[in-house]
């Protein structure tokens, strides 16, 4: 796939203005939906105002690889969410150009029972395929994740990283214009590992751009541009991958 020279790489294509989450929780447990009605109607409810993002503003531009990084609770599959319109912000905006295929988490979109035939149909028409394209497409996904002997058994007999093969198979199949990947690499094998990000990388000179969140530092270190770095929902650093894993390690930079 061959760099495309008539897009303009400098475009932004992902915008968070000022974007909040509110979540309201329970200060105390409530067993049972009668229980919980009964308080309600007494006013005997109460919660606590948990933000699990407070005022984040980036943009993210046309082609960027670009990083989310942060401990878990730090905020980082919320923003995904909100990128992947799969909710909406208590406060802010967020806006997206184009279509995002989500790899949010492994499993996601699969029926346990069905094979992973029927998966692959149920899964990208979640993404928004025919399923003329589908059928058309079919054999590639399976060769891709490497899947043709287990196609037909049911998913929940496939492995973690089966699944998370097939799952980035279809999502990637077509070139997406904001790809999310959110650890979905992170149980498979290296070798796949390594066929996820050349196809990644391949796409973005083509004009995609990731949302790639992991664990791994060097993995970001490598494969990204540019990071943000969250912490308790608050966007602590935002610059180049290298930099912004330095300030998440809190690893002193080397003296000239």
């Amino acid at each position: 796939m061959k760099l495309h020279t008539d897009l303009d790489f400098n475009e932004p294509v992902i915008g968070i203005e000022g974007a909040s989450v509110k979540y309201l929780v329970p200060r105390e447990h409530v067993g049972t939906f009668k229980e919980y009605a009964i308080r309600k109607i007494q006013r005997r409810i109460f919660n606590d105002e948990f933000w699990a993002l407070k005022n984040v503003t980036f943009e993210v531009k046309r082609g960027e690889i670009f990083g989310v990084i942060g401990a878990n609770g730090a905020g980082k599959s919320t923003l995904l969410k909100l990128v992947a319109r799969i909710m909406r912000p208590s406060e802010g905006r967020v806006w997206v150009k184009g279509r995002v295929a989500p790899l949010l988490a492994m499993g996601a979109g699969f029926h346990p029972e069905l094979s992973g035939r029927e998966n692959v149909f149920l899964n990208g028409t979640l993404l928004g395929y025919s399923e003329k394209q589908i059928r058309e497409r079919f054999d590639a996904i399976v060769e891709f994740a490497e899947l043709q002997d287990f196609i037909d058994a049911p998913i929940r007999t496939f492995s973690s990283g089966m699944q998370a093969r097939l799952g980035f198979a279809v999502a990637t199949d077509q070139k997406p214009d904001v790809l999310i990947v959110d650890e979905a690499l992170a149980v498979g094998d290296t070798a796949f590992q390594e066929k996820s990000l050349n196809r990644i990388r391949e796409y973005q000179r083509a004009g995609t751009t990731t949302l790639f969140v992991s664990h791994g530092m060097g993995e970001i270190e490598r494969t990204c541009q540019r990071a943000a770095w969250l912490h308790h929902g608050q966007l602590m650093y935002i610059g180049s991958a290298k930099e912004a894993v330095d300030q998440y390690l809190g690893r002193t930079p080397a003296i000239p």
